[in-house]
């Protein structure tokens, strides 16, 4: 929030501009950087409006909360105002999103969208997206989670007239999405009076609600609970069970004894850690403990999200990153699932971070200190970025200079590449990872394992698997320049290059081009196939068969690997990162991609000498590609 006055107050400030100077330096404190020209400007035009129609109301001791930022993410509603119900009495909370718009028009094809001359794609409708902070607000805030009925919503485009901007109210209108125009300035107005009442300061309530622990609400847990656990595929064996009993045991201890534990899970890629943590979300929520899941990659994420809340978009909300706990309270939920824990950085403050939260506090420390029971699962062998310190002894280490109890459960049996415990296994040893040196790979019946001897060779391989109905992806080191984004409708850049065979890596950004799906759809979309992935939107994720290029940054001469680091175009390498370091994330990179088929890997380097070697410790499997 970056600032909060009774509507009285910001109606006098408005008058002489120093509203809008103590907003700017306010928003310069918080973020580090100044508010853009259009934001101040909005900031001009908007608010007055807003207060004027506060005053003229008669609620001038309203409690007006403006650029109110949502909890757990980075999202600012405008304006909150906080005063008393006139009716019950109650405390009482209107989310308002001002606009400027003076035109705007229903999306044809989804009304819960909309398009403005000022925008070349469809924005969310100011209806749906006032309501969403609302809901967002009573999920995340103990002020209202009990008390959903005192949380309302408005969208006031107060420039706009019925005609401009009248085809919005297509979409369902209800408590929490309303909308007025200036041409309805009166009717706005009248819907103030029935939330707030003019008698009573709102200034304590606004207290109540900046007050509010940020925990998952009930209801949201409620419905989590249903949506997560109702997925027959989660099911435990094993130390999976353990891991998931040590969990539910450890937060029933904490709450008993008012302390705090830590459980790790450790284990490779394919042994469950995931579907442990989603059957420990849905069984907490439905014990009603108050539990988030979190992971620092974008692409997994966003995955689980739609995994896990399909049918429910609330749910969504409740997985995070890692860099979301940098200012919530200590211990204010009871347990916090980190996925992907090899994923933790040094710290959560990037060039974007408010000065205000740039504590130096390390990373593993905000997970540790957030949540009674922090629950880690992690691979240290895919830690491939400088800067990640996800391993077991980091976290031991850091649970010890606190004391506290740290438990390590280890998972053997894995799901991924065909359930074959041997592949793994001649992956690891392959690339130096595992004592013992690389072995010829002897076929089993769950993995297969094919080398090609051109980057043509090992695409039409995958091109024929997806004809019989296999889901398949080409992967690569991070050896090839990336050029940025190209325009809707333009052909995607070919930016890895392998003598005449040259393709377009996969999409950095967020939404779709020229058919290629978003980065973090690349790996679970059919239309990802053509593209080449990067270990950082395949981490994480499998597939039937899985097509993966060694570049020139790992290369076999004579008896052993080399790393070059020249060769890898990975923009995370510094000059200041050792050489050494260079060498174990680069082997760590393709142990990541040459993990994530289910039924097969078929791998390409682009050295011959490396070629050479692969054929020999792959064991006369040519034979097989070229009758397959």
């Amino acid at each position: 929030m970056l600032f909060r006055e009774s509507a009285k107050t910001i109606a006098a400030r408005t008058l002489d501009s120093s509203l809008y100077l103590h907003l700017t330096e306010q928003f310069v404190h918080m973020h580090g950087y100044r508010p853009s020209t259009a934001e101040v400007r909005s900031w001009e035009r908007s608010i007055p409006a807003l207060a004027a129609a506060l005053n003229d109301a008669g609620l001038g001791e309203v409690e007006v909360m403006l650029e109110y930022a949502l909890p757990l993410n980075s999202k600012r509603a405008d304006a909150v105002l906080a005063g008393v119900h006139p009716v019950t009495g109650e405390p009482s909370y209107v989310v308002i999103e001002l606009k400027q718009w003076s035109q705007a028009e229903p999306d044809e094809d989804d009304p819960a969208l909309c398009r403005i001359d000022a925008y070349a794609h469809p924005v969310l409708n100011p209806i749906e997206q006032v309501r969403r902070y609302c809901e967002y607000l009573v999920n995340f805030n103990g002020a209202v989670a009990e008390h959903p009925g005192r949380v309302s919503g408005v969208a006031y485009l107060h420039n706009a007239t019925e005609f401009g901007v009248g085809g919005l109210r297509a979409i369902e209108l209800d408590d929490r999405g309303q909308m007025f125009t200036g041409e309805r300035r009166g009717e706005f107005i009248d819907h103030l009076r029935t939330k707030l009442s003019d008698k009573v300061p709102g200034a304590r309530a606004a207290d109540e609600l900046q007050a509010g622990r940020t925990v998952p609400s009930k209801q949201l847990m409620s419905v989590a609970a249903q949506e997560v656990r109702e997925r027959e595929q989660f099911v435990l064996l094993d130390e999976q069970q353990v891991a998931y009993r040590m969990v539910l045991n450890a937060v029933r201890k904490a709450k008993r004894s008012d302390h705090k534990e830590i459980v790790v899970v450790t284990g490779g890629p394919g042994t469950g850690k995931s579907v442990i943590a989603l059957s420990l979300l849905g069984e907490l929520y439905r014990q009603g403990v108050p539990a988030l899941h979190a992971t620092g990659s974008q692409s997994f994420t966003k995955t689980m999200r739609k995994v896990a809340g399909t049918r429910k978009r609330e749910v969504q909300d409740l997985f995070k990153y890692f860099n979301s706990f940098m200012t919530t309270e200590k211990n204010s939920l009871d347990v916090l699932i980190c996925d992907e824990a090899h994923r933790i950085r040094e710290t959560s403050a990037n060039r974007y971070t408010q000065a205000a939260h740039r504590t130096g506090k390390r990373q593993i420390d905000e997970l540790i200190d957030v949540a009674r029971v922090p629950v880690f699962l992690l691979d240290e062998h895919q830690v491939v970025r400088p800067g990640e310190m996800g391993t077991v002894e980091d976290i031991k280490a850091a649970a010890a200079a606190k004391g506290f109890e740290c438990h390590v459960v280890p998972l053997e049996s894995q799901f991924r590449c065909g359930g074959s415990d041997a592949y793994l296994r001649w992956v690891k040893r392959l690339l130096g990872l595992e004592r013992g040196g690389p072995v010829v790979w002897e076929p089993d019946d769950r993995m297969q394992l094919l080398v090609a001897d051109s980057p043509q060779e090992l695409e039409a391989f995958l091109e024929v698997r997806r004809t019989q109905g296999y889901g398949a992806r080409m992967s690569a080191g991070y050896c090839w320049p990336w050029s940025p984004e190209p325009r809707p409708g333009d052909p995607l850049p070919a930016d890895v290059v392998i003598g005449a065979w040259a393709r377009p890596w996969n999409l950095r950004g967020e939404r779709s081009v020229s058919g290629a799906p978003p980065s973090a759809l690349w790996a679970t979309d059919p239309a990802g196939f053509g593209q080449v992935g990067c270990v950082y939107t395949a981490q994480g994720f499998e597939y039937d068969w899985s097509g993966v290029i060694i570049g020139p940054d790992l290369v076999w001469r004579g008896d052993r690997w080399v790393t070059d680091r020249t060769a890898s175009k990975d923009p995370v390498f510094k000059k200041s990162t050792a050489d050494d370091d260079v060498d174990r994330l680069i082997r760590n990179t393709y142990k990541v991609l040459l993990t994530r088929g289910m039924i097969g890997t078929i791998v390409y380097s682009t050295d011959p000498e490396t070629r050479d070697k692969l054929r020999e410790l792959a064991g006369g499997v040519e034979r097989e590609l070229t009758t397959a």
